[in-house]
């Protein structure tokens, strides 16, 4: 029966891409130099938090902040939340001269993250005074949840962050504290909890090291993107952007962070990553919430092809960084011709078993199984080594067999990709770029909609 060679070549390709992508990624990780600190004194500091429904975890951050911060101001944005997030707010900006409440209130609230965060950048505009030096100023967005490293702000103000004229933008690595939690869900049992716990180390995981390591990689392309939790930018940047764009960050955007970046490099200015601080948030314990904020990024990915013209034609990417960048929000779009070509593939081995018969078929399967084993150790190899990185890192602790089935568990834990990209497509086909808010781990009863039904 004939066969089609993109049935056979679009495989191979993507492995290809993907190990050179992984061992650049790998070999940044591991060779980077120590980031040197700087004078965190020579910037005015602006923490942006934005807030719906937020109560469990608004009062904590916001004291975090302050307390390991005490020079920095605290912007909070309650976009018209439903519980008490304004009032636990307020009551600590009574107190706080540099705590701030940015209010939002329907209809023109809840229209996303980037709307919100554009409305404190607005606020902020109003409150520095005109003869303020904008290059000094830098934003930070933080999550409702968020917990900064006391130190972050000596590590992003050195040389390879805003010690640097030229760098418009600094993303730190990203952790989740709750890793090491024994029972992530107190009242389920014991299998749904030994369950929780993987998917959450599978994001600490996948953030803190592999995330980290590509983040590092994009530093040396050029085109490193900025995620929505630790994400610093120099003000002057963002009113490059919002000269150019009329706002900052994209109204309607589902990656309104990374979209931020590739608007700041096609500006002209650096982002760099920092792989030595870091910010912490709440891993996931739920499969659904997680699939349904996969399903959010996926779908976010694929909104930024329409990037991929002024990012060709930009002078300010190299051929690199064109390459990695496109490789990046292209992730959907390869797991989707991939999803395809398995149904293909499946059906073709079908309409041979039925012409041919189940043993002949089965025969020239078994034919290729030194190609099939060769692939899977290819496959698998590089999550696998992930593992007693990871264990270095972050879990020194615990054995280097368990880091070792840890890599194993992040190359299966890998596949949600598949059906989080079709559902993101479908999600786009269907016109639902909307989205409701991912419920916090704290949270017993929330009175708005939640991101775990979509």
């Amino acid at each position: 029966m004939f066969t089609s060679p993109l049935l056979l070549i679009f495989p191979f390709f993507l492995l290809a891409c993907f190990l050179l992508y992984w061992a650049g990624a790998r070999h940044a990780y591991l060779r980077r130099p120590e980031a040197e600190t700087g004078n965190a004194d020579a910037f005015d500091w602006h923490f942006f938090v934005p807030c719906r429904d937020e109560e469990a975890v608004v009062g904590t951050t916001v004291e975090r902040l302050r307390a390991d911060h005490p020079r920095a101001h605290v912007w909070v944005i309650d976009d018209d939340s439903d519980d008490r997030t304004g009032a636990i707010v307020a009551e600590l900006a009574e107190t706080d001269r540099r705590v701030h409440l940015v209010s939002r209130v329907r209809p023109h609230a809840r229209q996303g993250k980037g709307a919100a965060l554009n409305s404190a950048y607005d606020e902020l505009n109003q409150f520095l005074s005109k003869d303020t030096d904008r290059e000094r100023v830098v934003v930070c967005v933080i999550d409702a949840d968020g917990q900064l490293d006391p130190y972050a702000l000596e590590r992003v103000s050195g040389p390879t962050g805003f010690g640097d004229p030229e760098t418009g933008g600094v993303q730190v690595s990203v952790r989740m504290r709750n890793a090491g939690d024994p029972r992530p869900l107190p009242d389920r049992g014991r299998f749904r909890n030994a369950f929780a716990r993987l998917l959450v180390r599978m994001q600490d995981m996948e953030f803190s090291v592999s995330n980290a390591g590509m983040q590092l990689l994009r530093g040396r392309t050029g085109s490193v993107g900025l995620g929505g939790n630790g994400q610093f930018t120099r003000l002057s940047a963002l009113d490059r952007i919002a000269a150019a764009e009329r706002r900052p960050w994209q109204r309607g955007a589902l990656l309104e962070d990374y979209e931020l970046g590739l608007h700041m490099i096609l500006n002209g200015d650096r982002i760099s990553h920092i792989a030595d601080t870091w910010v912490s948030q709440e891993g996931l314990p739920h499969a659904r919430r997680f699939l349904t904020q996969r399903t959010r990024w996926a779908q976010g990915n694929l909104q930024c092809v329409r990037y991929a013209p002024r990012i060709v034609s930009s002078r300010h990417y190299g051929g690199k960084g064109v390459l990695e960048t496109l490789y990046t929000f292209l992730q959907p779009v390869a797991h989707l011709v991939t999803l395809a070509l398995c149904a293909v593939m499946f059906a073709l081995l079908g309409l041979t078993a039925a012409e041919d018969g189940f043993g002949a078929a089965f025969g020239g399967m078994l034919a290729l199984w030194p190609l099939v084993l060769g692939l899977a150790v290819v496959s698998v190899l590089p999550f696998v080594l992930w593992g007693p990185v990871y264990r270095r890192d972050r879990a020194a602790d615990h054995s280097l067999l368990s880091a070792l089935l840890w890599g194993l568990a992040l190359w299966l834990y890998a596949y949600h990709l598949f059906p989080a990209s079709a559902r993101g497509f479908v999600r786009m086909l269907r016109g639902r770029n909307g989205w409701a808010k991912t419920r916090r781990n704290a949270e017993a009863v929330t009175s708005g909609p939640i991101a775990i039904e979509s």
